[in-house]
């Protein structure tokens, strides 16, 4: 099951909107291809910094370092002037939150 929790009103500057189109679609894969998961939650929120999270509650262990989709993603958001956290403990599974300034 995906759950949209969250999404702005408003659309988002076009560069954030494709950043946030290409981290929630890559979640997405990782957690059909890898997470066994049974749930994924979807939070987009819109002020001075938007936030793109993606939840699953799938095995975790998802390693940036090992995967080029993550990396990529991090690249994406970086080149945006914001930042990419993975947490994904085994077993516990795995939050996406990227935090990139509102006006890029």
């Amino acid at each position: 099951m995906v759950e949209i929790a969250d999404i702005p009103d408003e659309r988002l500057p076009e560069p954030v909107e494709a950043a946030a189109y290409y981290l929630i679609a890559e979640a997405l894969t990782n957690v059909t291809k890898y997470a066994r998961a049974s749930s994924v939650c979807i939070r987009v929120s819109a002020s001075d910094v938007i936030v793109v999270e993606v939840t699953d509650d799938g095995v975790g262990g998802a390693d940036a370092a090992a995967g080029s989709g993550l990396r990529g993603l991090t690249d994406r958001v970086e080149a945006l002037g914001g930042s990419l956290e993975v947490v994904s403990p085994t077993g516990g599974g795995t939050t996406l939150r990227a935090e990139i300034p509102g006006a890029a």
